[in-house]
């Protein structure tokens, strides 16, 4: 796609160890732009408010847990209207794509950029372009009004279709350019964002006029930074009927057990806080946090016990603890096994081979949960986003996308976004939570099955409070002297074997 992050970090430095890591602007490449009255001022919804803009000295800090004698550390520019805009009503051109995997909200989320334009700045020329990226110079787009997306929210998916790649960097600027766009609204994930920078990069290296904004989307709540990411909560209200379903069926079966797989490729979010939420759930699994499948204190002992106390059990996972496949998708992932699938065999396999009865019914709702529309919540969250990129476009920022921090909306820098990604922290109190809901072991450090036998470990590294920096990958795990019938630690990539002490190739 293109060479990333040739631009370097706009940093503003302030008394007491203040930083600015502020976004481009349109005036950092094309000096003496012309600016225009913020039309927002003879606008009747805004006269209610105290305060039409934000002062150009509004910021918010990244870290809101603070020491007295602490430095102030890093702050985003908080977003909202300016007085003064660098484009007029009438020479906007705005178009909004999708791109990536299908997540609720998505929808919201377009008609707020088409009302927003339309009733705050009295933009009227906005595009959608169809099908993902590669729609810029491989489709036709489609003109948006207020009135064509006026329902559009209740209704699951994208009405512009998406799609994961399809990004070459030249063609679509060449696209913009040709089609006289100066501002681009991109709603994307990690890729989608890394692909909205290197739009940017080439827009700057042009010397263009155009904006390019983008809103995060995960459905799986892995961007950094910010504070969610739009569909979650959604998610996690859904996961709830097919935790409910689960907990049913184990309920009424004799040594029940039902096993739900929710989406979480290398975050396990949705499946934590839905298990926390629901309540009925005895184990939970994650790809942050590893666990063992045999022997003295390994899952499938403690799944014998929970059913000899309840008769009945509820196991919810992350796709992203099976093993990855070679081969990758478009977008540049890794194509994963199905978890839950090997998960449900592995557990009726082990049972069948101690010759005991049980009952297994495995649900997968990922599809269910995707193509949903978002709920109240979730449709409020997407208004503001959505607000909050055209506030800022038409205030000449961009290289930026926008997400709440600290609770407050903020501009941040793409090479935030894209440089990691957000991950459950496993040594965190809301982890912590999460395991005292379900009464489940923590499964982080081995016990040996048969005597004289050992596995050394090494320490674990300690690990903050809400410091996503530090989690345990499959680098800073314990390391592990195999021997024959040593358990085996499963950290979301490999499984055990723990007769023969060899390791599961892909997890089967």
């Amino acid at each position: 796609m293109g060479t990333f992050g040739d631009t370097q970090p706009k940093l503003v430095y302030g008394p007491g160890g203040y930083v600015l890591d502020d976004v481009p602007h349109l005036i950092d490449y094309i000096p003496d732009l012309p600016t225009y009255t913020n039309p927002l001022q003879n606008n009747p919804s805004y006269s209610v408010t105290k305060q039409y803009f934000v002062h150009d000295d509004d910021t918010v800090i990244q870290k809101a847990v603070q020491h007295k004698d602490g430095e102030r550390g890093i702050h985003f520019r908080r977003q909202g209207p300016r007085q003064k805009v660098y484009f007029e009503s009438d020479e906007v051109k705005a178009c909004i794509v999708t791109c990536g995997g299908l997540c609720p909200g998505l929808n919201t989320v377009i008609r707020e950029l088409v009302c927003g334009l339309d009733h705050m700045y009295g933009v009227k020329d906005i595009l959608g372009i169809e099908g993902g990226y590669r729609g810029f110079y491989a489709r036709n787009t489609i003109q948006l009004t207020p009135k064509s997306v006026n329902h559009i929210h209740r209704r699951g998916g994208t009405v512009l279709g998406t799609s994961r790649g399809g990004h070459i960097t030249s063609k679509i600027v060449d696209s913009i350019q040709d089609r006289g766009i100066n501002q681009v609204y991109i709603i994307g994930g990690d890729g989608t964002q890394k692909g909205a920078s290197l739009i940017y990069e080439e827009v700057r290296r042009r010397g263009l006029k155009v904006v390019v904004a983008g809103i995060p989307k995960t459905i799986d709540n892995d961007i950094p930074i910010i504070d969610k990411s739009f569909g979650f909560d959604t998610a996690v209200e859904e996961a709830q009927r097919a935790i409910n379903a689960a907990h049913v069926e184990a309920e009424s079966a004799e040594n029940g057990i039902g096993l739900v797989k929710l989406m979480g490729r290398h975050s396990g979010f949705i499946a934590m806080y839905a298990s926390l939420a629901n309540r009925d759930v005895d184990c939970c699994l994650i790809p942050e946090s590893p666990f063992y499948l045999e022997g003295p204190g390994g899952l499938f002992e403690y799944i014998d016990t929970r059913l000899k106390e309840n008769g009945h059990m509820v196991i919810v996972i992350a796709e992203g603890v099976a093993d990855t496949m070679d081969a990758i998708d478009p977008s540049g992932n890794k194509i994963l096994k199905d978890a839950g699938l090997w998960m449900a065999q592995s557990i009726k396999d082990h049972f069948a081979k101690i010759k005991q009865t049980i009952n297994l019914k495995y649900i997968d709702p990922t599809y269910m949960i995707r193509a949903i529309p978002s709920n109240a919540s979730d449709n409020v969250y997407c208004t503001l986003l959505a607000q909050s990129a055209v506030h800022g476009a038409m205030a000449g920022f961009t290289g930026f996308t926008v997400g709440p921090v600290n609770g407050r909306l903020c501009y941040i820098p793409f090479r935030h976004i894209t440089e990691k990604q957000n991950k459950v922290v496993i040594t965190d109190r809301m982890w912590a939570r999460l395991l005292s809901s379900t009464n489940q072991p923590s499964f982080m450090k081995p016990r040996v099955a048969a005597k004289d036998e050992e596995v050394k470990t090494e320490a674990l590294p300690p690990a903050e409070e809400n410091d996503t920096e530090d989690k345990l990958t499959s680098k800073a795990m314990p390391k592990l002297e195999l021997k024959p019938s040593t358990p085996l630690l499963v950290d979301g990539s490999h499984f055990a074997n723990n007769s023969t002490g060899k390791v599961l190739a892909n997890g089967f």
